[in-house]
């Protein structure tokens, strides 16, 4: 795996370190268990893979080298280079503008651009349009593009799937940049439709079955499909690719239905031709962070909590699986744990901070699940640690404890 660049100020010396231990104890990610950190009266299990993917670190690297390398010339994002608020702050703190929202609408009009200047395109990527429109600034696309290689991996199976007269079904949030800039490639090669959940995966199958008219297919997937869409064309042979952030389990679970429609409407000996087999587009990364999560619920615990940026599609399918066992709080930063008693996170259906009370119960001995998302930097997770932590004034020593943890993985 190749090593980058990162700020050492997004490093941690407890995180960054047990990750560092666990990769080299376990090169093959076999061991999904949780890291325990037992402090005494309270004690923490740390899910095995979260935090900066690939992608991620990709970007950032990407994005202070060119800080550094340009202290002369202007430098634009696009739009937030990943859904972290710290990191983004920081780059806007040294310098860097947005040209957008991450919901497309404009803040810096083109206009304002030239061909002097630099920008920066996100993790996400972006759309052919937008591509075309930097290029006809005169500016250098290519060599300030961070877009994830698992995000181009989906476009270019895309592009092959649409060479050979497949529809492109895509799994992700239609305002979501990532999808934004997957459909504009895709249509490129292909009709492609978009669509959030399984829900509406089987409100497609019933139009494919002709369960239901093929002119409603136009109200319930109004602006999230191609120009010309015909469904009764252009849902005869079909992919399914994903936003990659999305559940990776419930992209498998959609490609599996529509492979079950495709085999009831054309019969076995017709699926392949039918439906394409597009497993190979999940990212390793979304996968083995979700994976992990599941694994560390396999454990007792009173609560758990997840740190990342509120519109980080990742880290709220992380919130959504802790939520299915315990009472989860998703946090931005240490900053929202105002005290043991009180703690400001926020509510993925409310889709607001709210403050809860007496988060951490009154007992012996406290256990707390804790992870991150994909774009969130490992010293915020170490803050939130060391924050709880200080709640207890009975507790182990961090340092101590950590010590003896790094012993022993050195000893096995």
């Amino acid at each position: 795996m190749r090593k980058f660049n990162i700020p050492v100020f997004y490093k941690s010396s407890i995180i960054t370190r047990i990750k560092e231990y666990r990769n080299l104890i376990d090169p093959r990610k076999q061991d999904l268990s949780p890291t325990e950190l037992d402090f005494g009266p309270v004690k923490f299990l740390i899910a095995r893979h979260f935090g900066f993917c690939y992608g991620v670190q990709n970007a950032i690297e990407i994005s202070y080298r060119t800080i550094e390398e340009n202290p002369d010339k202007r430098i634009f994002l696009l739009s937030e280079i990943i859904h972290n608020p710290i990191v983004n702050e920081d780059l806007q703190f040294r310098g860097i503008s947005f040209i957008m929202k991450p919901t497309g609408e404009q803040i810096i009009p083109w206009e304002e651009i030239t061909k002097d200047d630099i920008v920066l395109i996100p993790a996400f990527g972006t759309t052919i349009e937008i591509e075309e429109k930097l290029k006809s600034i005169g500016l250098q696309v290519e060599k300030y593009d961070t877009t994830c290689p698992f995000v181009e991996k989906v476009w270019n199976r895309s592009a092959a799937l649409g060479e050979k007269g497949y529809t492109i079904i895509i799994h992700g949030k239609y305002k979501h940049e990532e999808t934004r800039a997957t459909f504009s490639h895709s249509i490129e090669k292909s009709h492609s439709v978009i669509i959030l959940n399984l829900d509406e995966a089987k409100i497609l199958g019933k139009i494919i079955l002709g369960e239901i008219e093929k002119e409603k297919f136009y109200e319930y997937f109004k602006d999230k499909h191609s120009a010309g869409f015909n469904p009764e064309i252009h849902l005869e042979r079909i992919g399914v690719v994903n936003q990659t952030t999305m559940l990776a389990s419930e992209t498998a679970e959609i490609a599996e239905y529509f492979k079950s429609v495709m085999l009831q409407k054309y019969g076995e000996e017709n699926l392949k031709y039918h439906f394409a087999d597009t497993s190979d587009t999940l990212c390793y990364a979304t996968y083995d962070n979700q994976e992990a999560t599941i694994e560390m619920l396999n454990y007792p615990a009173d609560f758990a909590v997840v740190v990342g940026g509120y519109n980080s599609s990742n880290t709220s399918h992380i919130v959504e699986l802790c939520s299915e066992k315990f009472k989860t709080f998703f946090v931005s930063s240490e900053e929202k744990i105002l005290s043991r008693e009180k703690i400001l996170h926020f509510d993925l259906k409310e889709k607001k901070e709210i403050l809860t009370s007496n988060y951490i119960p009154q007992k012996e001995k406290v256990t707390i699940l804790l992870t991150s998302g994909a774009s969130c930097p490992d010293s915020v997770v170490e803050g939130v640690l060391r924050k709880i932590h200080s709640f207890f004034e009975s507790a182990y020593e961090i340092d101590v404890v950590v010590d003896e943890i790094f012993t022993r993985m050195k000893d096995f």
